[in-house]
């Protein structure tokens, strides 16, 4: 698909886009319609204002959401499969509780925080957190100090593993609309992420604790029980022939929890060293057994090959196929949603590149003497602050900057820096509007100046550590 001619100045292709993003903030925000509806309407709306024909709108809609969901459905799918499984057979428990031990009680916030990096790889934000917040109040009871010191580690590592690294939707489409790699993307978005996660949370994080202490004591998790009767309760308890219960029997070692998180890693890194080694004429290009390894490094086929492996390893001692199999299936659902929503949101960058709309915001701000990946940073931040969503903000700032990326030429090591400056600004100044805020606000018992006071502030300094980290490498690379 091809940009069309600009009918319009730049001024005005930025006031369509203005005026396109305010629409979408007012449906989301006061209207309350769908994010997935809002962004395709807006995305139709855009087309046909900035002068696309009527007959090419639906290719131009198909070019950037096809895109995007060609490259986050396989990922997203089999990370939340591996996830689940982790976590229903007791993996979440053992890397925890095993860290703990390692780490001893004086580290037992970096134990934490270490488990949630690990685990962050293949769940999401809120699940992942949700897993955990039992393990994290049971150590805050047993060692003591504000809640804080232990629960901001634990969900910044999980909002850096969100934000930063694939397979999570957010990096993968950004990396999908600028024309990345989305394994080179992963490789240099987990050391980028846990030294991130590092300065920006866990120093942070005994800062806040320090200074605020927020009592175990206020946290009721007993109320997050969807709202179920004891009778209801009693009988899912006894309900010892479920598939959770049967995989819940035998928990996994400490090694098989961590060899199935390094499995798609292994497998990822080999295939990036074979390209680097076919591109430096080192190994001869086309050779059948160079093909066949580089594929098994493919993201996707890498996580395919970790969720059988998780299949047979967690699944098949304790249960049938048939349960491991409506496990996964089930695990499916809650992330549909995400995945078209995510998709939608590479519509809407796709109509936006297309249009030549993010050529003339980019250019506007390259005529300011702002960098690409200094631009990048700010539109992200704007969208984050402005409607609440990571992954929207992302999605939006990738298709915005997607058209100066083409025309720059950059090597897939600098477009995966700009997908970590662009995630960057979408993980800062998480506020009322964003639902994380909400989940941290009401999972450690904090009113909403308390959240403001330490979630936000850590998201902010999360995000600033990750552009920094990225600014430096784009300098000196």
């Amino acid at each position: 698909m091809e940009a069309i001619d600009p009918q319009f100045g730049t001024a005005t292709l930025l006031l369509i886009a203005a005026g396109a993003v305010a629409l979408l903030l007012f449906l989301i925000m006061k209207v309350k319609l769908h994010a997935f509806v809002s962004l395709v309407l807006v995305s139709v709306v855009t087309a046909i204002a900035v002068g696309f024909s009527p007959g090419d709108i639906p290719d131009v809609l198909m070019f950037g959401f096809a895109d995007t969901i060609g490259s986050v459905a396989l990922l997203v799918a089999f990370g939340v499969m591996l996830g689940r499984l982790l976590e229903v057979t007791g993996g979440a428990q053992v890397l925890a509780d095993t860290l703990i031990t390692r780490f001893g009680e004086k580290r037992a916030p970096l134990a934490l925080g270490v488990a949630s990096l690990l685990f962050g790889f293949p769940i999401f934000f809120d699940a992942g957190l949700v897993v955990l917040v039992p393990i994290i109040l049971t150590v805050a009871r047993r060692f003591g100090g504000s809640l804080l010191l232990y629960a901001l580690p634990s969900a910044g590592a999980f909002a850096a593993m969100h934000a930063i690294v694939p397979p999570h939707p957010g990096p993968v489409a950004a990396a999908s609309s600028l024309g990345g790699n989305v394994g080179l993307t992963l490789l240099v978005g987990i050391p980028v992420a846990i030294v991130a996660w590092y300065v920006g949370v866990m120093l942070v994080s005994r800062f806040l604790g320090k200074r605020v202490h927020v009592p175990v004591s206020n946290v009721v998790f007993g109320e997050m029980n969807d709202g179920r009767d004891d009778k209801a309760s009693e009988a899912t308890e006894d309900a010892a022939d479920t598939p959770e219960k049967k995989l819940a029997q035998r928990a996994p070692s400490f090694a098989t929890v961590l060899m199935l998180l390094l499995i798609p890693l292994v497998l990822i890194s080999f295939n990036t060293v074979l390209s680097t080694l076919v591109t430096a004429g080192v190994l001869p290009e086309g050779e059948a057994w160079v093909d066949f390894l580089s594929l098994l490094g493919e993201t996707p086929v890498a996580l395919m090959i970790t969720v059988i492996v998780a299949i047979v390893v967690l699944g098949k001692p304790n249960a049938s196929m048939a349960s491991i199999s409506k496990i996964v299936d089930n695990a499916l659902g809650p992330v549909c949603s995400i995945i078209l929503i995510t998709g939608a949101g590479g519509m809407f960058g796709g109509v936006l590149e297309l249009s030549g709309i993010g050529t003339a915001l980019s250019g506007s701000l390259s005529d300011l003497g702002i960098s690409l990946i200094l631009q990048a940073f700010i539109i992200a931040t704007l969208l984050r602050v402005a409607q609440g969503s990571a992954t929207v903000a992302l999605t939006t700032a990738a298709g915005l900057i997607a058209g100066s990326v083409a025309e720059a030429g950059l090597s897939d090591f600098k477009v995966a820096l700009l997908v970590v400056a662009i995630a960057a600004g979408a993980t800062v100044l998480s506020h009322v509007n964003d639902s994380g805020f909400w989940l941290v606000s009401r999972l450690f018992g904090m009113d909403e100046k308390t959240t403001l006071k330490t979630w936000t502030v850590m998201e902010t300094t999360l995000g600033l550590s990750a552009f920094a980290i990225a600014s430096l490498l784009w300098v000196v690379t």
